[in-house]
């Protein structure tokens, strides 16, 4: 098991590296305050309503849309090759999207929560809770759907209990699924009217701001608690 989940946080660091923070030297360097306020106050574009959790850059250097995209994580320590779909969606169908890729995954599942709350260099904290009913996790996530929608701190990882299946909802708000076998997952994304575009470009390949608060910290103590994570 402790290969599986090396893998696992292999595979969230590959999420990871796509992304870069607010940098100094980016696009918000020299506007005012209100500038900067007025854009973080923008939650549309073209159609996409954004969750709370997280805003272009000021420049829109990438727009946020709908659809998906093929990729491919290469795992060093496996030595394989494992497929990747990346997805985004609209904000009033994206917690169903995610309820739905997780049918797929199994009837038993391992979770990987990881939050960066208390952290100001982007270091993650995850932990762990091996082997939970896919309807019992359910039942328990719906219970925190507006924290797990808006808080720019928090990202779940959902992973079979019997392959290197990986479902992770991350801070960003993106949808990454992991996956020998990726036919199921894309016919759910394309039930839920996503459209693949192999050229497409994510919030996290560009600047971009991340938003949170203390009551989602304490949401997530207590997702944690539901949960009965390792380490809480």
């Amino acid at each position: 098991m402790g290969q599986e989940l090396n893998a696992r946080r292999s595979q969230q660091q590959f999420e990871r590296d796509c992304g870069q923070s607010l940098r100094r030297d980016g696009s918000f360097e020299n506007l005012t305050e209100e500038q900067i306020a007025s854009h973080l106050r923008i939650p549309r574009y073209d159609g996409f309503t954004l969750t709370d959790a997280v805003r272009p850059a000021f420049d829109l250097a990438v727009v946020p849309r709908s659809g998906f995209r093929r990729d491919r994580y290469r795992d060093e320590g496996c030595g394989i090759d494992i497929p990747v779909l990346i997805a985004a969606a609209s904000r009033e169908g994206l917690f169903g999207l995610f309820m739905d890729l997780l049918d797929p995954v199994g009837n038993e599942v391992d979770v990987v929560l990881d939050a960066s709350h208390k952290t100001h260099d982007g270091h993650h904290e995850d932990l762990n809770r091996e082997g939970i009913d896919l309807p019992v996790l359910k039942s328990i996530l719906y219970d925190f759907e507006d924290m797990l929608l808006n808080d720019g701190c928090t990202g779940i990882s959902v992973c079979s209990s019997q392959s290197q299946t990986e479902v992770r909802f991350d801070e960003h708000k993106l949808l990454i699924v992991f996956s020998q076998e990726l036919d199921e997952f894309e016919a759910v994304l394309a039930q839920h009217g996503l459209d693949c575009d192999d050229e497409m470009k994510f919030i996290t390949e560009a600047e971009h701001v991340h938003s949170s608060n203390d009551e989602f910290d304490r949401k997530f103590q207590e997702l944690c608690y539901r949960l009965g994570l390792d380490g809480c």
